[in-house]
């Protein structure tokens, strides 16, 4: 049996949006931490589950988005779970270094205190040492 073969129920109980794509949010498998959330597309569970690392779909460049291809921050997955629906994945992932395009762990890094929105994780790294000086992040 091929490795397309087995994927193929997987892929079937996906529900993906009329786009053709899927919510995923990465969590940390060990800590639990909620890393990001992004949009997958077929090819891209597909390569997540034949490789293990972590590929999603980027709507702004309109193709597969390796993470950590360009600030080599990967994710590697440990395991892929699907929502009641379908419609919604969670991926307990191993992150290396920072998640967010910001230099910080995770991209949750705003909360609402007092009815007021304020910053509660400090970058770790700079984008540009993530990625070089005028790179724009997608």
């Amino acid at each position: 049996m091929t490795q397309e073969t087995t994927q193929d129920p997987i892929l079937a109980a996906i529900t993906f949006n009329r786009d053709g794509l899927v919510p995923a949010i990465a969590q940390q498998h060990d800590t639990g931490e909620v890393l990001m959330m992004a949009w997958m597309n077929r090819e891209s569970v597909a390569e997540t589950l034949a490789t293990g690392r972590v590929c999603y779909y980027s709507r702004s460049r309109g193709g597969l988005w390796r993470k950590g291809e360009s600030s080599g921050q990967t994710q590697h997955l440990k395991e892929l779970r699907i929502d009641c629906d379908g419609d919604t994945l969670l991926l307990l992932v191993h992150q290396d270094g920072v998640a967010c395009h910001t230099g910080r762990r995770n991209c949750f890094f705003q909360a609402v205190r007092d009815g007021v929105l304020v910053e509660i994780a400090a970058p770790e790294v700079s984008p540009e040492a993530l990625y070089g000086a005028g790179h724009k992040h997608a």
